[in-house]
C-alpha cells in the first residue's frame, strides 16, 4: 500500500495538471450528491389531494387590500375541472412546511407548477371567471383602462382596478387592462387569450380583441360607492331631458352615493341628481356641461342625507361616476398615407405629451413622433415606435427648433407655456421621469441654476424659430388649452383636417388627464427663482410676446410676467 502511494505522488508531482483536474471532478460529484440531497423527499401533487370546490370566492377569508402587498397566507386547494386559474397547490404532508421554514423552496416540478399557474397566488385577491370577447367600438368592461406594454402583470390590472372601486378587471393583447363593474360580452374559448403578459412571462393576459377577465373579490365597498365620484357641477335641466339623460329613478330616500350607484351600475359616466329623482347620461350637444349655474341654486337638502345637496326639478347637481366614457377611445393608425406632416412642437416640458392624448383621443388616430420614448409606447402612444415620417400618425411631436429642421414640416400646432411653469416641469421630467419629481437635493444643489441657464433661452429660441421658419403655424397657449379645453381642441383639430365631432370632444373632456398628470401633492415649499432668474425669464417673456403680436397674433398671457 506504501508503495502505491508513493507511486500516486511521483506521477502526480510530474502531471500537476491531472491532479488538479481529478480535484474538481471529485468536487462536482460531491455538489451533484448534495443537491440530489435536497430535492428528495419533495411531496408530489396527486389527485387525492385536491379538494373539490376550494377556492370558489365567498367561502374565502376576507385579508384586506393592505395584506395583499405582502403576500398571501392562506393555502386554498387545487378545484376539479378545466379552469385556467385556481388556488395554490396543496399538500397534505408536514415536510413541505418544515422546508419552508428552512428556506428550501421546493422541487422542480413544483418551481414549474407555480411558474405555469402563477395566478393561483391571487385566488384570494380575484377570482378568474374566463375568457371573453372584447370590441374596440363597444368595450366589454368601460370603466377606466390603463396600457403598459412592457410591464403589465396580472397583479397590477387586478390591483389598479380594485383600488379605484370597480369589480372586475379583464388583461388583453398581454398589455392592456380595463376594469368595469359589468361584463357585457360573450364568452370566448379559452384557447383565445393565449397571449403572455409583457411583465409576467408566465401568466396570461388576455388575446387579439379577447380579454382574461377577473371577478375582485375584495374591491372596497367604499371605493365602490361614490369616493372617486368627480363633482361636474350646478347645470340648468336641459329641455329634452329625457333624451339627454335617457335612465332616471325615482328616489324617495334620495343622497348623493344613492344615485353615483345607481348610474355606475347602469354604466354611465354621468349621475345627475335632481330632488327626488335621479337621471344618468353622458355629455352631448343637449347637454354639454359648459354652462354652470350658481350651486345655490342646487342647494336643496337630500331626503336621504341631511348635510348634502340633491338639487332640484329645475337644476341639476351633476357627478361624473368611475364609468369610463368609450365614445373616443378607438385609436389607430392612418388609413391611408399622410399627404402633409404636422408638428406638434413645443419646449420641453410645455405639456406635448398631454397635448397628444387630447389629439388620439379627439381625432381617434395615433400621434408620432421625432424620437422614439420607450415609457411613452409602454403607455399606449403606439406610433411612438414608427418613423417620423412614416405617414401614419396624425401629427409629430417634436422639440427641434432651427430651420432645417422645422421647413421639414408643411404646418404646425405651436404649444406655448408659461416658463415658470414649463422650466420646472421638464426638470422634475429629466430627474423624475414623466409623472415624478425631482428630489430636494437637485432643486438645492448646482444642477436647478445651471438648467434654468441653459434651458431658459431656449423657451424664448424655440417659439421664435417656429414663428419665423414654420409654414403654417396655429399658436395654442397650454392655459388656454386647460381654461376651454373644446374650443382650442376644435381649432387644433381643424388644422389636422379632421371633422369634429362635438360629442367625441365632449367625450374627451371627461378623459382630459390621461395617464401623464403629476400629482400635485409633492408642490416645492419655496419658489426656486432667484430675482436674477426672474429677471432673465422676464426679458425673454417680453420678446416672444413682441413676435407674437407683430404677427397680429394675442401676447402671452398676463400671468406669464414675474410674479
Amino acid at each position: 500500500m506504501a508503495k502505491l502511494l508513493v507511486k500516486f505522488q511521483r506521477y502526480f508531482r510530474r502531471k500537476p495538471v491531472r491532479f488538479f483536474t481529478l480535484l474538481a471532478l471529485y468536487l462536482a460529484a460531491g455538489s451533484l450528491v448534495f443537491l440530489h440531497s435536497g430535492f428528495s423527499g419533495e411531496p408530489t401533487v396527486t389527485g387525492s389531494q385536491r379538494s373539490p370546490g376550494a377556492g370558489e370566492g365567498p367561502g374565502l377569508p376576507y385579508l384586506g387590500v393592505m395584506q395583499l402587498s405582502h403576500g398571501f397566507k392562506a393555502a386554498a386547494t387545487m378545484p376539479e375541472g378545466g379552469r385556467r386559474h385556481g388556488p395554490w397547490f396543496k399538500s397534505t404532508s408536514k415536510e413541505p412546511a418544515e422546508r419552508g421554514k428552512a428556506g428550501d423552496y421546493g422541487s422542480a416540478r413544483s418551481r414549474v407548477l407555480r411558474g405555469r399557474s402563477g395566478r393561483e397566488k391571487e385566488e384570494d385577491r380575484a377570482r378568474y371567471i374566463g375568457c371573453y370577447v372584447d370590441n374596440t367600438r363597444r368595450r366589454t368592461l368601460r370603466g377606466v383602462s390603463f396600457f403598459d406594454y412592457k410591464k403589465m402583470t396580472v397583479f397590477r390590472c387586478q390591483d389598479n382596478c380594485a383600488e379605484r372601486g370597480y369589480l372586475y378587471a379583464g388583461l388583453e393583447f398581454g398589455a392592456e387592462c380595463y376594469c368595469g363593474h359589468k361584463v357585457q360580452a360573450s364568452n370566448a374559448s379559452e384557447s383565445e387569450c393565449n397571449m403572455e403578459c409583457k411583465g409576467e412571462r408566465s401568466n396570461t393576459c388576455g388575446g387579439v380583441n379577447r380579454l382574461s377577465i377577473y371577478r375582485l373579490e375584495l374591491a372596497q365597498e367604499s371605493a365602490r360607492r361614490y369616493g372617486s365620484a368627480i363633482f361636474r357641477g350646478c347645470f340648468r335641466q336641459p329641455e329634452n331631458v329625457s333624451i339627454a339623460l335617457p335612465v332616471s329613478q325615482l328616489m324617495l330616500n334620495m343622497s348623493v352615493d344613492k344615485c353615483v350607484d345607481f348610474c355606475t351600475e347602469k354604466e354611465y359616466p354621468l349621475s345627475a341628481l335632481a330632488g327626488t329623482t335621479c337621471r344618468c347620461g353622458f355629455p352631448t350637444t343637449l347637454f354639454t356641461l359648459h354652462e354652470r349655474e350658481d350651486e345655490q341654486l342646487c342647494a336643496q337638502k337630500c331626503a336621504g342625507e341631511e348635510f348634502e345637496s340633491c338639487g332640484t326639478t329645475e337644476y341639476l347637481l351633476v357627478y361624473q361616476t368611475q364609468v369610463q366614457d368609450n365614445r373616443c377611445m378607438d385609436r389607430r393608425f392612418l388609413p391611408t398615407h399622410a399627404k402633409q406632416l404636422v408638428a406638434l412642437a413645443s419646449f420641453p416640458g410645455a405639456g406635448n405629451t398631454w397635448a397628444r392624448h387630447l389629439i388620439e383621443l379627439a381625432t381617434g388616430f395615433y400621434t408620432g413622433s421625432y424620437y422614439f420614448d420607450g415609457s411613452l409606447y409602454n403607455k399606449g402612444f403606439k406610433g411612438e415606435r414608427d418613423h417620423w415620417r412614416s405617414g401614419r400618425t396624425i401629427c409629430i411631436k417634436t422639440h427641434e427648433s432651427g430651420q432645417k429642421e422645422i421647413e421639414s414640416f408643411d404646418s404646425a400646432i405651436l404649444l406655448i407655456r408659461n416658463p415658470y411653469k414649463a422650466l420646472m416641469a421638464e426638470f422634475n421630467r429629466k430627474y423624475g421621469g414623466h409623472i415624478g419629481f425631482a428630489a430636494h437635493a437637485h432643486w438645492k444643489g448646482k444642477e436647478w441654476p445651471e438648467f434654468v441657464a441653459n434651458y431658459a433661452p431656449w423657451w424664448a429660441t424655440h417659439t421664435l424659430d417656429w414663428l419665423r421658419y414654420g409654414k403654417k403655424v396655429l399658436v395654442v397657449h397650454f392655459e388656454d388649452l386647460k381654461q376651454d379645453l373644446f374650443v382650442q381642441l376644435q381649432r387644433m383639430v381643424g388644422l389636422l383636417g379632421i371633422a369634429a365631432c362635438e360629442d367625441r370632444l365632449l367625450c374627451v373632456e371627461g378623459q382630459k388627464d390621461g395617464n401623464f398628470k403629476r400629482s400635485g401633492l409633492r408642490k416645492l415649499e419655496y419658489d426656486p427663482y432667484t430675482p436674477e432668474m426672474r429677471k432673465m425669464i422676464s426679458g425673454y417673456i417680453k420678446t416672444v410676446d413682441t413676435a407674437l403680436k407683430l404677427r397680429n397674433l394675442s401676447g402671452v398671457p398676463d400671468d406669464y410676467y414675474p410674479r
